[in-house]
């Protein structure tokens, strides 16, 4: 995945690239950089047709450099350094990094049989002793080197929350404190380890090869696992992988928070027989522990980020139980579309135009601020989704994007319930002076496509059907203070809800004339003809 690193002020990013990446200090851009030198639309990064990226500086005041000159249009490569006023981007195709990890394999032993028998694991962990309780030395020597280990890794990864850049330093670490040729750390994802980081020592590039067999001891036993010499080691003398590269000393440790299999972290040696040691195992041993602290901080810090950014992305749209449901991954919310009954609200203001001609703009939109809030609290209070606004006009959905019984009740509950919200309103305005606003609703039940709708770049969740237009012409013919319903939605409800029949309606779009009903009230009883007018 290519990516711009971003560095400056002390401060480095990492960016993704995807199709149009526009760069500058406006919030709006993919990559806002809070730069005074840089323009507000200052550059684009294009994905060309065969995959390359083309650097694109936008006629920015102060430009862009590339090597010491400007540059107003450049093909990146590898490496690629633009400058931007103090700032830095640097191009990322594939990384040295990645091209390694590529060659790391995990590779199935001859026989599983012989490796079966326990292997010893490090001394389970202690909590620390008070100072007073400590009589024996060993158990100081084990509370002194965990604390030397936790500073020597705290002092390395600090704060860091981005991964890629933590498992490398926690890699490096290791190969300060032990004499490892090469390293690779896996993490879980679906109960299967998979290699996320490999370094070596020296830089080089070269295959790494891991043992499946030592892999599943340490998954299912949280054991780890020390091999002296892993060419001569019985356990191990069926294991083709462990040896097919005369690997000599190897370490294999587990990541564990809390008992929970983060992942796992592999050390080996290609010269010495007897590279490592017991103590070597105990140092690693207490280098997975704070690692593993790390990378689960990391992991949190992520989900809370990416918690935070899809709950503002729905919380206007959907009502909060079902962002909390979108924001659980309970519910998705997938580009593309469902075909699904779902029931539709159309409300619209009655003579908003005339008002609109004669008052200040100022004055019209702190009405329909105040308007919209009252009638989107309702909406959500009977778990609709808000569609959009359009205009004056509010249209809400009931039944998508989660399935919902009784869908159609719920949407003639929530008109009847806004119109007795908007008669409170009214008797507050109209106590400041202020007219009156009258509203009529149309409701029809049907076949409609939902889904999420738009660009790679702007999405919104939406229907689209001849349902909707139906909802809308019944929202038209209403009078204000009317709930209009379509006989698809009066089929479904006429038990729970009493509405009068009113005459046949032509509407535009529509051969034929469309049977409908003015909703007045929800029947107290079941079954009975007598209705409570809302209000």
């Amino acid at each position: 995945m290519a990516k711009i690193i971003v560095t400056g002020n002390d401060l480095r990013r990492e960016y993704e690239l995807g199709a149009v990446n526009t760069i500058g200090r406006h919030p709006d851009n993919t990559l806002q950089i809070l730069d005074r030198i840089i323009s507000k639309e200052h550059a684009q990064v294009l994905r060309q047709p065969d995959g390359t990226y083309l650097f694109r500086d936008l006629g920015s005041l102060n430009g862009s450099f590339l090597r010491g000159e400007r540059v107003h249009e450049h093909l990146l490569r590898e490496g690629d350094e633009i400058v931007l006023g103090s700032t830095t981007l640097t191009f990322e195709e594939r990384s040295a990094q990645d091209s390694l990890l590529q060659k790391v394999t995990i590779a199935p032993a001859a026989t599983e049989a012989l490796i079966r028998q326990k292997i010893q694991t490090p001394p389970t962990t202690h909590e620390f002793l008070p100072e007073r309780e400590i009589f024996d030395l060993e158990v100081l020597r084990r509370d002194y080197e965990k604390l030397r280990l936790a500073h020597e890794l705290g002092r390395s990864i600090g704060l860091e929350v981005n991964l890629e850049i933590l498992l490398e330093k926690i890699i490096m670490k290791a190969f300060e404190l032990i004499p490892a040729d090469r390293g690779v750390i896996l993490l879980m994802e679906d109960g299967v380890p998979l290699p996320k980081i490999a370094k070596t020592r020296d830089g080089k590039n070269e295959q790494i090869v891991l043992s499946k067999s030592i892999l599943a001891e340490v998954v299912n036993n949280k054991a780890s696992v020390l091999s002296s010499d892993a060419t001569m080691d019985s356990r191990f003398s069926a294991a083709h992988s462990v040896i097919m590269q005369g690997i000599r000393s190897t370490m294999t440790v587990p990541l564990l928070h809390h008992d929970a299999l983060l992942g796992i972290m592999h050390l080996d040696s290609m010269i010495a027989t007897n590279a490592f040691t017991e103590k070597d195992l105990q140092i690693f041993g207490g280098i997975a522990n704070q690692a593993a602290i790390a990378i689960h901080n990391s992991q949190l810090a992520r989900k809370i980020e990416q918690e935070a950014k899809t709950r503002a992305q729905f919380q206007r749209l959907l009502s909060p139980n079902l962002v909390d449901q979108v924001v659980q991954g309970k519910l998705q919310l997938e580009k593309g579309g469902a075909l699904s009954e779902i029931t539709l609200l159309f409300s619209d203001i009655r003579g908003f135009t005339s008002m609109s001609e004669s008052r200040a703009p100022e004055e019209i939109v702190r009405m329909l601020n105040e308007y919209f809030e009252l009638m989107v609290d309702v909406i959500f209070k009977y778990e609709g989704t808000l569609d959009k606004f359009v205009g004056d006009e509010v249209i809400a959905l009931f039944g998508a994007p989660v399935p919902m019984q009784n869908a159609e009740l719920k949407a003639v509950q929530c008109a009847l319930d806004m119109q007795r919200v908007l008669a409170e309103f009214n008797r507050t305005r109209a106590a400041e002076g202020q007219n009156e606003i009258h509203v009529g609703i149309g409701i029809n039940t049907g076949m409609v496509v939902t889904g999420a709708i738009g660009s790679s770049r702007a999405l919104q969740y939406t229907a689209i059907g001849d349902a909707v237009n139906t909802a809308s012409r019944l929202c038209s013919v209403a009078q204000a203070g009317q709930v209009i319903l379509s006989e698809a939605t009066y089929r479904k409800v006429h038990g729970d809800v009493a509405a009068a029949p009113l005459p046949p309606v032509r509407v535009k779009g529509k051969a034929d004339v469309l049977r409908v009903y003015n909703a007045v009230g929800l029947r107290r009883v079941q079954g009975s003809a007598d209705a409570t007018r809302p209000g």
